[in-house]
C-alpha cells in the first residue's frame, strides 16, 4: 500500500510531538523547512497529501496519533502512583526544552512616556500604581479575549509591548514596558504555596535571557491537589489561558514566586484596602436591593479566593446574582449546606474571607459543574453527585450497565459506565479504572 507524503507543514504551537517541535525550532533558527511530517491531524495547520492511489487508508501510527487526545496533558493519565488525573510526567518530553519567548529590554509605553520614576534600585513604592487581584486578572483576560498577537517588537494599544514581560506590565500596571531582568523590582519574592490569582511565576535566565527566560500569571489551582494551576501568558502565537503543570512545562525548578508590591486588598493592612476593613456590616448590607462599599468588597474577595468565573463584569457595589452564587460556592467549599450555604454572607462567611482562612473555591469544569472530589465516587459513597453523574452518563449514551436508576449509592455499574466513558476518550490502564477524576467530570459534562 502505497503511503501518502505529507508536504508544507506548518507546526501547531501548542502540539507536543517531536516533530512540532523540531520544525518550532528550525522555523526560530531561520532553517527551511524539511518535507515530510506526521500525518496527525491535530498537529498541523495545513498539510499537502499527495496520495498515489484511490482509496489509500491511513494505518499504523497516523491512525493512532490522530485518536490520542492532543496536547501537552494526557488526560485522566496515571501518575507515578497510579491515581489519575493528573500532568503526563512524559507532557516536558512532549514540548519544546525551552518556550520561544523572545523579548524587549526596559522602556516607556509605546505613544506616551513613563508615568513614574525607574532607577537601578527599582521603583519607589509611592510610584506604583494601586491595584487589585481582580483588577489584574481582568486586565489579563482583556488581551486573552483580543487575542493579542505575540511580538517582542510590536506594541498594543495600550501602549505595552506584545510579549510576557510586556503582558505582567500591562496586568500589574506598571509605567514602563519591562521585561523578566526587572520584574522582580516591583515585587516581593514569596513560596509558591502563598500564590493567589495576580500574582506571577517568572524564570529570567541572565546567562541568555533570550533563550527560556519567561513569565506568567497565576490564576488559580485547577483542583485541590495544588500540582497545576490556570495560567495567564504571552507566549507565540498570541495570549492565551491554559491549566499548566506547576510551576511550567519546562525549567519548572527555577522559576520563582512574586507578588506585586502595589498590591491593595491585603490581609497585611494595606491603607485603603478593602480586606483591611474586618467588621462584618451586618446582613442588611448585602442581599437584593443592596448598593453599597460592602457588595464591592465582598465580590474581590471572592475573586481572590476564586470565584472569579462568577462575574462577567465587576465585582461592583450593586448586589447581583453574582455575588449570590460566589457567596454560596465559598460556603459550600467550607463544607457548610442548608441555610448555613444560601449565598448571603454571615458573620463566619465575613470572618473567613477577611482573615484569608478556610478553603478556596475549587476550580470549575469549563461549561459544566465543579467536580465534587474523588470521595463521592467510592464504594459504600451514597450522595446526589453520583446520581448526577449517572444521569449524565445515560444522557451522553453510556448508561448500558445499568439495570435501574442511576441513583445516589456508587455502584459497580456507575462504575462500568464510567469506565466505558473513560475507554471512549481513548484511555487505558490506570487512567480507565472506572472512578472519575477531574478530566473526566470535566469531558462528561461539557
Amino acid at each position: 500500500m502505497s503511503v501518502p507524503v505529507f508536504e508544507e507543514y506548518e507546526p501547531e504551537t501548542d502540539c507536543g510531538c517531536p516533530g512540532c517541535a523540531q520544525r518550532r525550532r528550525d522555523l526560530a533558527m531561520g532553517l527551511p523547512l524539511r518535507a515530510g511530517g506526521h500525518p496527525s491531524a491535530h498537529g498541523a495547520r495545513r498539510a499537502l497529501v499527495l496520495v498515489t492511489a484511490a482509496g489509500v487508508v491511513l494505518g499504523g501510527g497516523g491512525a493512532g496519533a490522530a485518536a490520542t487526545p492532543a496536547g501537552p496533558y494526557r488526560a485522566d493519565s496515571a501518575d507515578r502512583t497510579g491515581r489519575p488525573d493528573r500532568p503526563d510526567p512524559a507532557a516536558r518530553e512532549r514540548v519544546d526544552p525551552q518556550p520561544d519567548t523572545p523579548q524587549g529590554g526596559s522602556g516607556p509605553l509605546h505613544g506616551r512616556p513613563s508615568r513614574g520614576p525607574q532607577g537601578a534600585q527599582g521603583p519607589a513604592s509611592q510610584s506604583l500604581r494601586r491595584t487589585t487581584r481582580a483588577d489584574i486578572i481582568n486586565r489579563a483576560k482583556r488581551w486573552v479575549n483580543a487575542p493579542v498577537p505575540y511580538s517582542m517588537e510590536k506594541y498594543w494599544t495600550d501602549g505595552y509591548r506584545q510579549d510576557c514581560s510586556g503582558f505582567v506590565s500591562m496586568a500589574w500596571g506598571l509605567p514602563s514596558n519591562e521585561w523578566t531582568g526587572t520584574l522582580a523590582r516591583y515585587a516581593t519574592r514569596m513560596s509558591r504555596t502563598e500564590l493567589q490569582p495576580g500574582d506571577i511565576l517568572l524564570f529570567h535566565n541572565p546567562a541568555d535571557p533570550t533563550k527560556g527566560s519567561h513569565v506568567t500569571i497565576f490564576g488559580g489551582w485547577t483542583d485541590y491537589t495544588r500540582t497545576a494551576y490556570v495560567a495567564y501568558e504571552q507566549a507565540k502565537p498570541r495570549t492565551r489561558k491554559q491549566a499548566t503543570p506547576m510551576a511550567y512545562w519546562n525549567n519548572s525548578a527555577r522559576y520563582v514566586a512574586y507578588r506585586y508590591k502595589g498590591l491593595t486588598g491585603q490581609n497585611s493592612g494595606a491603607g485603603g484596602s478593602a480586606s483591611s476593613v474586618k467588621r462584618f456590616p451586618g446582613r442588611t448590607s448585602f442581599g437584593p436591593g443592596a448598593n453599597n462599599a460592602y457588595v464591592t468588597q465582598l465580590g474581590r474577595m471572592l475573586v481572590e479566593r476564586g470565584g472569579s468565573r462568577f462575574y462577567q463584569a465587576g465585582p461592583g457595589p450593586r448586589w447581583s446574582e453574582a455575588d449570590r452564587r460566589a457567596t454560596r460556592a465559598f460556603q459550600k467549599a467550607q463544607g457548610w449546606t442548608g441555610p448555613d450555604a444560601d449565598g448571603l454572607p454571615g458573620p463566619s462567611t465575613w470572618r473567613l474571607l477577611t482573615l484569608h482562612q478556610g478553603r478556596d473555591i475549587p476550580a470549575a469544569a469549563v461549561g459544566g459543574p465543579a467536580f465534587p472530589g474523588r470521595g463521592h465516587f467510592r464504594p459504600g459513597q451514597s450522595n446526589k453527585h453520583v446520581e448526577k453523574l449517572g444521569r449524565q452518563l445515560v444522557k451522553r449514551g453510556f448508561g448500558k450497565h445499568y439495570t435501574s436508576g442511576p441513583g445516589p449509592r456508587w455502584s459497580e455499574a456507575d462504575r462500568r459506565n464510567v469506565e466505558a466513558f473513560q475507554r471512549a476518550q481513548g484511555w487505558r490502564g490506570g487512567a480507565a479504572d472506572g472512578y472519575p477524576g477531574p478530566e473526566t467530570w470535566r469531558r462528561l459534562f461539557r
